[in-house]
């Protein structure tokens, strides 16, 4: 190695003379030396960016399928049938208070005649029952008190006058089911209440007469 060395030497010495070399050499030491000294001044912020090629996009066209609907199914309700409470012959419904001052039958009667004209028959019904209870009263076969049922005012005049049971147990269950059950009065029920009255009285004064 040392004599390619010498070889190359002797061959620079005789194409460059030996000062100029030595020149050489020196500046390009200098130049090492101060771009060493400077860095990274002398070394550009932002490179120039090699453009890339774009390329054409390709749009291809969108394909739309057609939605499906499917029929709603909708499920059967299922009504179960309401039981009904069993209510015994004759409840224990209030009977009506009597009005006061009380009138005579007969006002009473046509009270009951005009709210039947009317179509008022719930309340018809209710005004011949308290006929009814006021001619009980009148003949000392009931007790006046706040609060007498149905059931308690049938027992009542079944001890002291047994004949007159039926009509009066008849006439509580046309009340209970209008007043208690909430049915539709008709003008059925204002004719058989009126019947019952009138048979209420005239049994009340058939045991009445003197035998």
């Amino acid at each position: 190695m040392s004599r390619w060395w010498t070889e190359s030497v002797a061959a620079l010495g005789d194409a460059v003379p030996l000062p100029l070399a030595a020149l050489l050499l020196l500046a390009g030491a200098l130049l090492v030396a101060l771009a060493w000294y400077f860095f990274p001044a002398w070394v550009p912020r932002r490179l120039p960016r090699v453009g890339r090629p774009r390329l054409p996009r390709l749009r291809l066209p969108r394909l739309r399928l057609p939605r499906l609907r499917l029929p709603r199914l909708r499920r059967p309700k299922l009504r179960l049938p309401r039981r009904r409470r069993a209510r015994p012959d004759t409840p224990a419904v209030p009977l009506p208070a009597p009005r006061s001052p009380e009138p005579g039958p007969a006002a009473t009667t046509g009270l009951a005649d005009r709210l039947a004209a009317e179509g008022r028959y719930a309340e018809a019904v209710r005004e011949r029952l308290r006929e009814m209870v006021r001619l009980l009263v009148a003949r000392h076969l009931v007790e006046p008190r706040p609060g007498l049922t149905v059931t308690e005012l049938t027992a009542a005049v079944a001890r002291v006058r047994p004949g007159v049971h039926p009509t009066l147990h008849a006439a509580g269950v046309i009340f209970s089911d209008l007043w208690y059950a909430q049915r539709p009065a008709t003008a059925a029920h204002d004719h058989r209440m009126r019947d019952l009255a009138a048979d209420l009285r005239r049994e009340l004064a058939v045991e009445g007469e003197p035998r």
